[in-house]
C-alpha cells in the first residue's frame, strides 16, 4: 500500500505543477499584452512631442 500511496502523491504533484504552469503562461500572456499596449501609447506620445517640437523650430 505504501508504494501505491507514493505513486498517487507523485501523480498529484505532476498534475499540480502542470496546472501552475498553465496559470503562469496565461498570466504571462496578459502581461505581455498590457506591456505592448503601454509601449505603443508611450511611442505615440513621444512621436507627438517630437513632431510638436520640430514644428516649433
Amino acid at each position: 500500500m505504501l508504494i501505491d500511496d507514493k505513486g498517487q502523491i507523485s501523480a498529484e504533484m505532476i498534475l499540480l505543477m502542470g496546472a501552475i504552469l498553465v496559470v503562469v503562461l496565461i498570466i504571462a500572456g496578459y502581461v505581455t499584452g498590457i506591456t505592448s499596449t503601454i509601449s505603443e501609447s508611450i511611442s505615440e506620445v513621444v512621436d507627438a512631442a517630437r513632431n510638436s517640437i520640430i514644428n516649433r523650430l
